[in-house]
């Protein structure tokens, strides 16, 4: 890393305080406070994975920041051609004031952020999702008043947002737990970590998982670059691994939904449920944008 650059890699790589100095930011953004902390800057995002959310997100948020937004499709770039993640960072680290990423293998924005000299944000990786799970905290407090002592379940597969959201959970406080069946559990450093705090519980239980919970969450059962495991994963997940009236009626009175959104109504989650807790769920896509913004003034604005 080069000294003194900072980076939004992976939730594992932030104190406490840091997750909360981001989220206060956040908040103040979302309630109007004028920012215009990239005026002069932009900002390159590299698409290797299809988006809604993060692309429309980040360049909303630079805009309003006072930035330049720069979409870079890997279809339409070097890195589409075969050009080293290396040379492409420090190509850009010449044009650019700060760099996000959407990509595949987590290998990509650890080399994208080793060789660039500007900031590097990982907008989703196999391993991580942490722009959206700071998003997901930001809401569960707009609408609990708190995070620390509350309790998270997350019901499906260990996938980039369970990883996320255990650590995030954890970090600030919260009581998480994970259901997911056999094979498919989070990333072992994430368990290592979660482990270790004496607040985390992996189960392939579902309502055990639930139980008093005062958030749910959950995603798809397959998610991009996974979908020639779409079928044998449906076989495994189906009829179990969703949020459903008897999954909300084991968890805390007044519980939560949240969900990164896309969603396939009837698998992980019940039509009735999402709709039920639409507001919630749609707070949380929106607060997307103030998150994110947050990570970008700290990280290119100060």
């Amino acid at each position: 890393m080069i000294a003194g650059k900072k980076d939004f890699l992976k939730l594992l790589d932030l104190e406490r305080d840091d997750i909360l100095e981001i989220l206060e930011l956040a908040d103040r953004l979302k309630g109007g406070e004028k920012c215009n902390a990239l005026a002069g800057k932009s900002v390159g995002l590299i698409f290797e994975k299809s988006s809604t959310r993060t692309r429309v997100s980040f360049e909303v948020g630079v805009h309003q920041l006072g930035g330049y937004p720069l979409f870079l499709a890997s279809s339409h770039s070097q890195l589409g051609r075969g050009e080293p993640i290396e040379d492409t960072a420090r190509v850009l680290s010449r044009y650019l004031d700060g760099i996000m990423i959407r990509t595949f293998g987590h290998d990509r924005v650890e080399n994208l952020a080793k060789y660039a000299s500007v900031p590097v944000i990982n907008g989703l990786t196999d391993l991580a999702h942490p722009c959206q799970v700071l998003a997901d905290l930001q809401t569960v407090r707009e609408h609990k008043g708190k995070l620390e002592g509350l309790k998270m379940a997350y019901i499906g597969d260990g996938n980039n947002m369970a990883n996320s959201l255990i650590v995030g959970g954890l970090k600030v406080g919260m009581e998480v737990a994970c259901a997911s069946p056999a094979g498919y559990e989070p990333d072992a450093s994430v368990r290592a970590y979660a482990e270790g705090t004496g607040r985390f519980t992996l189960t392939a239980d579902v309502l055990e998982a639930a139980r008093d919970a005062d958030v749910l969450f959950t995603d798809v059962w397959a998610s991009m670059g996974q979908e020639e495991e779409a079928e044998e994963r449906r076989r495994v997940f189906e009829g179990v691994y969703q949020i459903n009236d008897k999954v909300m009626a084991a968890a805390a009175k007044g519980a939560m939904v949240q969900h990164c959104l896309p969603a396939h109504r009837g698998e992980e989650i019940t039509a009735d449920v999402f709709e039920a807790h639409a507001r919630e769920i749609f707070d949380e896509a929106e607060n997307r944008l103030h998150a994110q913004k947050a990570v970008m003034v700290k990280l290119m604005g100060e």
